[in-house]
């Protein structure tokens, strides 16, 4: 890993994390990832590294673990995170005229972050809530039976 990652990253917070956790075995591991990501905004790759070296955990079992869960990310995420739903359910009554809506509205594409760092955009296959089609989440709040015209007053709610 070049110096200059590891010297971009504070990692007192990894230290004081891997401490909270004591005794660390495999069993942890999603835990301690969902604490750095607490922590850091997302998971910085010197950070799994370092974390790697200090608990005997190989990378390649915490990157298997990163790139299966849609929880974790190893790139910075906006404070507020979007996802909209292209289920079924929700294509049928009308999600592509709400992520072309929040397209337009935040400048970004799926899975992009917006320059001020204030939203994140997904598109995700569902969120479970069909009887809501078509839906949308900000953090863990849904907004259902939307329409376009919805979208940009629900957004301007985050800051």
């Amino acid at each position: 890993m070049p110096d200059q990652l590891q010297q971009s990253v504070d990692f007192k917070p990894a230290e004081e994390i891997l401490q909270s956790f004591g005794n660390l075995n495999h069993d942890k591991l999603i835990p301690l990832l969902q604490k750095i990501q607490e922590v850091y905004g997302y998971l910085p790759v010197p950070v799994l590294s370092w974390m790697s070296k200090k608990t005997g955990i190989p990378e390649s079992r915490m990157h298997g673990v990163i790139t299966f869960y849609s929880q974790f990310y190893t790139e910075p995420h906006g404070r507020h995170t979007i996802r909209c739903c292209e289920g079924t359910a929700c294509h049928v009554k009308g999600s592509p005229r709400i992520a072309d809506r929040i397209i337009e509205e935040l400048n970004v594409k799926p899975g992009e972050t917006t320059k001020d760092m204030r939203f994140t955009f997904e598109t995700v296959a569902c969120l479970g809530t069909c009887f809501l089609a078509p839906v949308m989440m900000v953090n863990n709040d849904y907004y259902g039976q939307l329409t376009a015209d919805k979208v940009a007053p629900i957004l301007k709610n985050y800051t």
